[in-house]
């Protein structure tokens, strides 16, 4: 399907360092306007220092949304080509260890701020008659990874967030992506260690051995970029596509394993996709054993 050309101007949430980072450096290159967002002040100074407007937004919380887009719009003089909902963690652990608040939380910044933020620009992008929305999914968007649910859970959601709203804004000139990288190499493994630390008790948990190999594991792992493993401007070359094409994707996967996922959801029968997961999982459950 053939869309219009759009604004060349850009939101890009969660900017403070990975994916978001290397796209906000990459589309500007290309002639956007990037406003690239950040929740931390140390990062908003950061991207300003590199000649960004940068702009403060905390997904989490409504206030925040509302008035980020508002700046946006306001120093984009009431228009915008395209809003890329970038930000986002993973919340490790078993999902009988995560308690409603770290889950409330974990769907607060991956799905609730998500779709109040895209909101804000809807009207402008109907008006216009043209826009683009890039929401980034992942790998477990379409398979959900043992401990790793809750996180998974939340990447779920917005792949049916995104086939529905495709649909609904069908004939208005609206394009909307779905971005699903695997392996990545960004802050999140670092930040993954950290919300293990914050939430999760080991000396309460049947998995408690697991939980403290895998953090020991994190932080002594420093993955390099290979066959499996991409650096984040392999997904800010989807979005470029994204944003730019006149026939936009309705799914961009990164990384072989991102496509394998693919290929398995849509081929394998459960009770083998259930095998391999359950013997990973028996894999980490030996070494914590040796």
């Amino acid at each position: 399907m053939s869309f219009p050309s759009i604004p060349k101007s850009v939101v890009i949430t969660g900017c403070s360092s990975g994916i978001g980072a290397a796209a906000a450096i990459a589309l500007r290159e290309r002639g956007w306007a990037v406003y690239p967002t950040a929740r931390k002040p140390e990062d908003l100074e950061t991207l300003r220092a590199q000649g960004f407007t940068a702009i403060e937004l905390d997904v989490s919380d409504s206030d925040s949304v509302k008035n980020a887009a508002q700046e946006v719009l306001a120093v984009n003089h009431g228009t915008l080509g395209a809003v890329i909902n970038n930000a986002g963690f993973g919340q490790p652990g078993a999902l009988e260890d995560i308690n409603r608040e770290a889950l409330r939380y974990q769907y607060e910044v991956n799905v609730f701020g998500l779709v109040e933020f895209t909101n804000q620009f809807v009207p402008v992008f109907r008006k216009q008659n043209c826009g683009r929305i890039i929401h980034v999914s992942s790998v477990v968007g379409r398979i959900s990874l043992p401990f790793l649910g809750a996180y998974s859970s939340t990447k779920f959601a917005v792949e049916a967030i995104a086939d529905a709203q495709r649909i609904e804004l069908r004939g208005t000139g609206i394009a909307v992506s779905l971005v699903e990288p695997g392996p990545i190499i960004t802050e999140f493994r670092r930040n993954a260690v950290i919300k293990t630390e914050e939430q999760l008790d080991p000396d309460r948990s049947a998995h408690g051995d697991m939980y403290l190999q895998e953090v020991k594991r994190r932080r002594d792992r420093q993955k390099k970029p290979g066959f499996i493993n991409k650096p984040p401007e392999a997904v800010a070359t989807k979005f470029i596509h994204a944003l730019e094409s006149r026939s936009p994707k309705r799914r961009y996967c990164i990384t072989p394993p991102a496509y394998f996922g693919a290929f398995m959801r849509r081929f394998a029968p459960y009770f083998l996709t259930d095998k391999i997961l359950a013997s990973r999982v028996d894999k980490k459950s030996r070494s914590c054993c040796e």
